[in-house]
């Protein structure tokens, strides 16, 4: 039985990384070290720091990424990708180009007999007023056509600045850590979710860049993945045990 695969957060592209072609090539080796054993891969969101499909333009960029995407679906490997709150705007290029199956909502689904939920996460649990404002704006379909009349030359220039100035405005560019179950979004949510929603076995999110592997009840878990810019750290589903690892060049033995 092959394994599944889950990973998040590369921001391939970021302007605020100094090591970002050696990032994308690391991403690749892993991928490509996994292809032969995985059934399906699970993106779940922001895996470019910012990624806008105009008409007829595409980012520049990312080509060792999207060859290894191309590659993984022709070889018959489902990769599903999630669009996370840097990279929203991805229309239809990778599904007819790549051959990905994108989900922009949450998605509910079995694998292997148990029952999963997945997200990036953005926005879920998430109180702050004015993140939910810029979240409302950047998915209004109007707002997106007015950006797409922007010329790419300065419209993926404020895309790349605006991506870039979201994380240095926090300490060191990282995220804040963790904040314990009682105040963590992604934990309230998911305890109010099960509420309603007691079949779900396994809760997997994106967005925070910090590794949780939590029991939230006796039969559910909840994961948040890590990030693939200094924890490259990824979740493998066997269909009978699933664990958290980090890639370690030359070490990925799952």
């Amino acid at each position: 039985m092959k394994s599944i695969y889950f990973l998040s957060d590369a921001h391939l592209g970021s302007w605020a990384l100094d090591h970002r072609r050696m990032q994308e090539r690391r991403l690749v080796r892993f991928l490509d070290s996994i292809k032969d054993k995985a059934a399906a891969i699970y993106l779940l969101g922001d895996m470019f720091d910012f990624w806008y499909e105009y008409k007829f333009v595409v980012p520049r960029g990312y080509t060792r990424f999207l060859g290894k995407l191309s590659e993984l679906t022709d070889m018959g490997v489902e990769v599903h990708y999630f669009t996370g709150n840097h990279d929203i705007w991805a229309f239809n290029y990778l599904e007819r180009e790549c051959g990905v199956i994108l989900h922009k909502q949450p998605l509910t689904v079995e694998l292997y007999g148990k029952i999963f939920f997945m997200a990036h996460g953005d926005g879920l649990g998430d109180p702050d007023k004015k993140f939910k404002f810029i979240r409302a704006v950047f998915h209004n379909p109007v707002c997106q056509h007015l950006f797409s009349a922007i010329h790419p030359r300065w419209g993926m220039w404020f895309g790349q600045t605006w991506a870039r100035h979201s994380r240095m405005k926090r300490p060191n560019g990282e995220e804040p850590p963790y904040m314990g179950e009682d105040r963590e979004h992604l934990i309230l949510y998911t305890k109010d979710y099960m509420k309603t929603h007691p079949n779900v076995d396994v809760f997997i999110y994106g967005h925070r860049h910090i590794e949780i592997d939590l029991q939230v009840s006796k039969k559910a878990r909840a994961i948040i993945l890590g990030d693939w810019i200094s924890q490259f750290s990824y979740v493998v589903y066997d269909g009978e045990h699933l664990f958290m690892q980090q890639y370690i060049e030359g070490e990925s033995k799952v």
